[in-house]
Parts: C-alpha cells; sequence; structure tokens
C-alpha cells in the first residue's frame, strides 16, 4: 500500500509544488538513512490515512456526549473507540487520549494533583530525566520545586537508596518516575512502595516504553502509579501526540485538567488515527515485532560495546541504547555529526556525573523496516568505522542507502 496515494500526491503536486516536493523530500530522506532516534518510528499508512482524513476538519471541545460543538456524533464515535482501544491494551480504568503530546500529557497530569509550589521528586536531567521533569525553561521548573535524584556513578542504575532519603527528607507531593535515556526497566514497585511511605502521588512518565508494555516486552506501570503519561508514537508507532491512564477515582480530575484546564479543542484526525494504532497494538503480530525491539537493541548494544564504545549500564533492557563515544577519541556532538553525514540518525544524550555529551539511539524504526540481529552488527560495525575514521562519509553512505534498499519503511 503506497505510504502517498497517487492521487493526493497529485493534487498536492498540482496546487503547491513547493510543499509537495518537501513531503516527498521527507519521504525519501527517511527511506534512504538509518533513522535510529529513540523517539521516532514510522507509523502504518492506515495510522497516516487517519491523520489525512476529514476528521481534520471537525471541532470538538470537550468529551463524547457533552461537547461545545454540534455535529460531533461521528468523532465521539471516534474517540470513544480510541478509549476503549486503550483501556482494554493496557488494563487501564480510564485513559484520556486527547493530549497533544507527552509533554502536554504530563503538564495534565501535573495540573490534577498539584498546585505551583508543590514539591515533586523525579529523575534529574543530567541523569536522563525529561524537560518536564524540573527544567528550569520549562513549566515544571517555574511552577513547582523540584528535587533531582539521579543514578549510580558506577552502574549507571537509579540510586533507589537515593530515591527514598530525598523523599523522606523532602516529604514531596508527587514522585516522578521515567526517563528519556535510561536503558532499563523502571522498579514501578519500588516507586509506589516509596511514594506510599511519605504520602505522595506516584506519576509514572511512559513516554518511551510505553509501546514495549503493549506489547508485553517491558513491565507496566499502570498497576502501580497513580497516573501514568505517554506518548502514542515511540515504540508504540502511533500518530504524533499523548495519552493519559490512571483510575476511576482520579478519571474526572484528570479530564478536567486536559480540557478545559491545558487544552481546548481535541485533533480528532489525531485522536482516530490513536484508535487505529492501539487496535495495531493488539494484534500477536505487534507483541512479536515489540520484542524484536528489544532482541535487535541488546545485539546492537554488544556489538557497540564490542567496537569500543563505552555503553551505559552495559546493555539495555529496552528499545534505547546510550553510551559514551570518547574511547574512540570523539566527543558526543562531532559523533552525532559524522554519523548524520553517513546517513545514520540520532541524538546526543547528558551522560550523568561526567557533564559530557553522550549518543543516544533506538531500534524502533528499523525493527518497523524488518531488520533483525544481523543488520543490527552490520550497523554497529559501520558506526564504529565511521566514528574511528575508518570510513569515510560518502563511502559509509553508500553501505546505509545499500541497507535501507533492502528494507524500505513503505513499501510500495
Amino acid at each position: 500500500m503506497p505510504v502517498l496515494p497517487a492521487l493526493e500526491t497529485d493534487v498536492l503536486r498540482r496546487q503547491d509544488p513547493q510543499a509537495a516536493e518537501l513531503v516527498l523530500g521527507e519521504l525519501a530522506r527517511q527511506s534512504t538513512t538509518l533513522q535510529l532516534i529513540a523517539a521516532e518510528n514510522f507509523t502504518s499508512p492506515a495510522v497516516l490515512a487517519a491523520l489525512g482524513s476529514p476528521l481534520a476538519n471537525k471541532y470538538a471541545e470537550g468529551y463524547p456526549g457533552a461537547r461545545h460543538h454540534g455535529g460531533c456524533e461521528i468523532v465521539d464515535a471516534a474517540e470513544r473507540l480510541a478509549i476503549e482501544r486503550a483501556k482494554a491494551l493496557f488494563g487501564a480504568e480510564h485513559a484520556n487520549v486527547q493530549p497533544h503530546s507527552g509533554s502536554s500529557a504530563v503538564l495534565a497530569a501535573y495540573a490534577a494533583l498539584l498546585r505551583p509550589g508543590d514539591t515533586v521528586l523525579a529523575l534529574g536531567l543530567p541523569d536522563g530525566g525529561h524537560l518536564t521533569h524540573g527544567s528550569p525553561a520549562n513549566f515544571s521548573g517555574r511552577w513547582f520545586d523540584f528535587v533531582g535524584y539521579g543514578v549510580d556513578a558506577e552502574s549507571g542504575l537509579i540510586d533507589h537508596e537515593q530515591v527514598r532519603a530525598l523523599a523522606r527528607t523532602h516529604r514531596p507531593k508527587a514522585i516522578v518516575c521515567g526517563s528519556i535515556a535510561y536503558p532499563r526497566h523502571i522498579d514501578h514497585a519500588f516507586f509506589r512502595e516509596v511514594a506510599d511511605e511519605v504520602g505522595a502521588y506516584l506519576i509514572a512518565d511512559a513516554a518511551h516504553p510505553i509501546g514495549l508494555v503493549a506489547g508485553g516486552a517491558a513491565p507496566s506501570p499502570v498497576p502501580y502509579a497513580d497516573v501514568v503519561c505517554a506518548t502514542t508514537h515511540k515504540v508504540l508507532r502511533g500518530p504524533r501526540g499523548g495519552m493519559i491512564l490512571c483510575g476511576s477515582e482520579l478519571a474526572e480530575r484528570v479530564d478536567r485538567a486536559v480540557f478545559p484546564f491545558t487544552q481546548g479543542g481535541a485533533q480528532m484526525h489525531t485522536v482516530a488515527a490513536k484508535a487505529v494504532a492501539f487496535g495495531e497494538a493488539a494484534r500477536p503480530e505487534f507483541a512479536a515485532y515489540a520484542h524484536q525491539v528489544v532482541a535487535n537493541a541488546r545485539v546492537l548494544a554488544a556489538y557497540l560495546a564490542a567496537e569500543g564504545l563505552a555503553v551505559t549500564t552495559g546493555g539495555t533492557d529496552t528499545h534505547l541504547i546510550t553510551m559514551d563515544p570518547a574511547p574512540l577519541g570523539i566527543e558526543g556532538r562531532t559523533a552525532r555529526g559524522r554519523l548524520a553525514a553517513a546517513g545514520m540518525v540520532l541524538d546526543c544524550c547528558a551522560l550523568p556525573h561526567s557533564g559530557a555529551r553522550g549518543l543516544r539511539l533506538g531500534t524502533a524504526a528499523v525493527t518497523t523496516q524488518g531488520m533483525r540481529e544481523e543488520e543490527m552488527a552490520r550497523i554497529a560495525v559501520l558506526l564504529g568505522k565511521v566514528l574511528r575514521g575508518e570510513l569515510d562519509a560518502a563511502r559509509a553512505r553508500d553501505d546505509v542507502r545499500a541497507l535501507t534498499a533492502a528494507f524500505p519503511p513503505y513499501p510500495s
């Protein structure tokens, strides 16, 4: 199934050739380079069809059965479908599928549970925390008093003793568990225990692992957290957006925090696309995909270590790998640029306890393309050669093109 139907492409070319070239150029970029950014994936053509549907035309402030606009019968059904599928997929009593992004979901969770000035305990930004976990440039750092816990300097694992000590000292109103650069599973039971000890809410920011949770390849935070915030893209492979899962006792507070407190009209084409993605994630083939994502990440991490890179925590439990290229004589930002020139697209990240920048990459997108362990070994060797200067960017780019040509993200 073509990702861009010929008719739609022709319409765009006729009306706005410049915009059409940008759309097709991005498709070509995605198809001819290695998408190793841990937060990205390829949605299905069905998800893209929902995103490009007439649902985009509908204003629908409010919730199904209680809208502030007329003509919402169909979009009400679409949102109910997304809600029911999300609840079934994750075993949650309540789901709000309207947040426009993961950050929007976290903002709504804070709005539902906290007041400005409340103390929140979260993973510090230098140790892998997100902007919404207390960055002074973000609403979270401006409105709340964040206390950061960290990871052990030797193992790279979350320092549970520090978490408990900080919780007892600061008595936070909420504890956040989750990270954008932590490659191991979070011990949700431990965080629940600490939260109960100090009388805090537990908020799980599961933006990265939620797709693995859907596929049974990672433990679920839903039985432990008061509120779970997540994105619907990344490993979950849906449209860019967010969602919130919680128990029935917090449902009304969460819904009011999304609308009318933090957002206006829902993006109904995106809500429908979320429903499509949840339906896809409930299938057995998605479970196989999620487990292959993890298998690929573990193999890739092992081969990267063999190439001389310092892989944090010694490996990964998830789709995500962080590493220090310093043993190869290169720092993170320079490494990212060199790899980008070779057609290998990934991110930089903070390296705890060093102040240096490392590299963060993931296997969700390349696994969607059908790559497996053999290709992970090939990618690691290629990456190592580029960073060591043994292979120039032009030759490496040819190797990347050959690899991606065998695994097109959207076969014709």
